[in-house]
């Protein structure tokens, strides 16, 4: 696309600048600056009332005389950035511009044209701002195609390539969209080559920074855009403007060496028009509007599923209501083959440093949120991985469950073997949704359970209806909580996984559990209350860990067997029980592990 403005040798083709014959004396190179006014001076010092971009129109009768106040004359025309020189050739200078100033203007790059003719001024004013406004007017029509493209494509929900292929279209030059590691997401080479255009992007991105969100790195010949919204900057636009290019301005001439020719000064870059940046902006906006539907709709739709997956455990809303909600979001739970899923932290996940942690979740209070949001994401990944459908959410403040539907009850294993498979790959192959984010070093730990170490996949018995759904979500969610103490590597834990402590864990709540445990240890529990150097019930459950055998746990406690017998002894008493009965010692043997699953967090 031509720039705003019209080109000195767009200017030249003019007629009333053709009516003068024009020549060219000096400056070929600079035929392409554009000229952003027309102004006629006849005195020497008119530089100071430019402000650059002008073509300067004379007559030469006011310039200086002497060979220095010319050079000084082009010079000062050249600092302040004027587009060329007209010089209208009868009335000063008769056969030609003197070879001073040629020599001085093709010094600088500055075109300079001799008009060998008598040429009215004012027709030469009047053509070139004309084709000015008729240039703006064009500019114009041009910014409001932009507007009207992308507010459509916004509409229309477009995604980065189109909104980048969109772009390359209405620019006419190469686009691309990149990351903040200078990975391209996406790209259109304009019609050019495209391993050109990306070969070594990295390295030649890094090195194109111009300050500002929208900027024009005129050395590198990119209009750059930062793409990003609601203070998050998430990637860069990129367009490559043809007119950039180091600015080199010719050494000076000493006196008696030839004059430069075209080829040997650069012309100067010029900056892309004001639509170009508009585009890139409007562009940017888009990629920015689209990444944030994109988020918003994500969370949009796990809302609508955790506030389905609650009306099912709480019963707050109608089970014809449910289906209807999960129907429009594209999950038929109505003739399926239902299944509650519960994917969950470990309570002992390693901390940053690699040692183990008590209770649900990190300290971090930040934290906690963080890796929830990691884990639903990767059970959402997952589920797309294995192509299943369900609802997904976060259930809890350490828990995502998944309802699954099946067509078929027989899938079912085949189902949840490939869902733990999915989510394996998701938390270790790829380190979680969240894996671009720098994170404190950890001490590796061996794979447990479904995935990566501290995560459990926990399913319930799957049912044939929706009104059977929280059977299923709530076992689940038991079999999970009881198989945090569980160090099997199991891939999926079921009810019958859970043994004899699962069981005791999920009536950890149970009344009647916690007064079987009073009244089997509440006594020895007082007494170590009040003596709390010998804590007796450390030694009976080392008795009955090691099945009633006295010997080890004895050498284990650096204790005497006599010693040992003593402490037995007076556990019997304190209990008013037989140690050597095996009923009894089985007896507080459950006693002991339902008082570790209701002291567990």
């Amino acid at each position: 696309m031509s720039p705003v403005f019209p080109t000195v040798r767009e200017i030249l083709a003019l007629d009333p600048i053709r009516h003068g014959a024009p020549r060219l004396v000096a400056g070929e190179a600079g035929l392409d600056r554009p000229v952003r006014w027309v102004h006629v001076a006849e005195v020497p010092d008119i530089a100071s009332l430019l402000r650059g971009g002008e073509l300067v129109l004379t007559t030469g009768i006011g310039l200086p005389g002497e060979d220095a106040g010319l050079r000084a004359f082009i010079g000062e025309l050249a600092d302040v950035g004027v587009s060329g020189l007209v010089v209208e050739l009868g009335r000063r200078y008769v056969s030609g511009v003197p070879r001073v100033m040629a020599a001085a203007a093709a010094r600088r790059g500055l075109p300079l044209v001799e008009l060998r003719r008598a040429t009215p001024f004012v027709r030469v004013t009047e053509a070139v701002h004309a084709l000015i406004v008729d240039a703006q007017l064009t500019e114009l029509r041009a910014t409001e195609e932009i507007h009207q493209r992308f507010t459509e494509l916004s509409v229309e929900g477009a995604g980065p390539a189109e909104v980048v292929r969109q772009a390359a279209e209405l620019s006419g030059c190469p686009v691309v969209l990149e990351n903040l590691s200078r990975q391209v997401l996406a790209y259109d080479p304009a019609g050019q080559s495209a391993e050109l255009l990306l070969d070594g992007w990295e390295q030649h991105s890094r090195r194109i920074s111009p300050p500002g969100r929208t900027a024009y790195d005129a050395d590198r010949g990119w209009l750059v855009t930062t793409v990003g919204a609601r203070g998050q900057d998430w990637g860069r636009l990129l367009l490559r403007w043809p007119g950039g290019g180091e600015l080199t301005t010719g050494a000076p001439v000493p006196d008696g060496a030839p004059e430069p020719g075209p080829a040997d000064v650069a012309p100067p870059p010029q900056a892309p028009p004001t639509r170009l940046t508009i585009l890139v902006d409007r562009a940017a906006s888009g990629l920015a509007l689209d990444g944030l539907i994109r988020r918003d709709a994500e969370g949009l739709e796990r809302q609508i599923h955790r506030t389905l997956l609650t009306a099912l455990l709480d019963h707050s809303r109608p089970v014809d209501e449910v289906a209807l909600r999960a129907r429009a979001l594209g999950v038929v739970l109505e003739r399926r083959h239902l299944v509650g899923v519960v994917v969950r932290y470990r309570g002992d996940e390693p901390a940053a440093d690699g040692t183990p942690t008590e209770g649900p979740g990190p300290v971090d209070p930040e934290a906690g949120p963080a890796r929830l949001r990691d884990l639903s994401e990767a059970v959402g990944q997952a589920l797309r991985e294995a192509k299943l459908t369900g609802l997904s959410s976060a259930v809890d403040d350490q828990s995502v469950g998944v309802l699954l539907a099946l067509p078929d009850p027989a899938a079912e294993e085949r189902a949840l073997a490939g869902f733990a498979v999915a989510l394996r790959r998701n938390r270790v192959d790829a380190a979680g949704p969240r894996a671009a984010e720098p994170a404190p070093a950890r001490t590796p730990e061996p794979a447990r359970g479904s995935g990566a170490g501290a995560v459990i996949v926990a399913a319930g018995s799957g049912v044939g209806s929706l009104r059977e759904a929280r059977r299923s979500l709530v076992e689940a969610r038991q079999v999970a909580d009881a198989a945090r103490r569980d160090r099997r590597d199991l891939p999926i834990f079921r009810l019958p996984h859970v043994g004899l402590a699962g069981l005791l864990h999920l009536l950890r709540d149970e009344p009647r559990l916690q007064t079987f445990v009073e009244r089997e240890l509440g006594a020895l529990l007082a007494y170590d209350a009040r003596h709390p150097r010998e804590q007796l019930l450390g030694t009976l459950r080392a008795y009955l860990e090691q099945g009633r055998n006295k010997s080890a746990p004895a050498a284990a406690a650096h204790l005497s067997r006599p010693a040992f017998y003593e402490r037995l002894a007076r556990i019997a008493r304190i209990l008013d029980a037989d140690l050597d009965s095996v009923e009894v010692c089985l007896s507080l043997h459950v006693a002991l592990l339902a008082l570790d699953a209701v002291r567990a967090p």
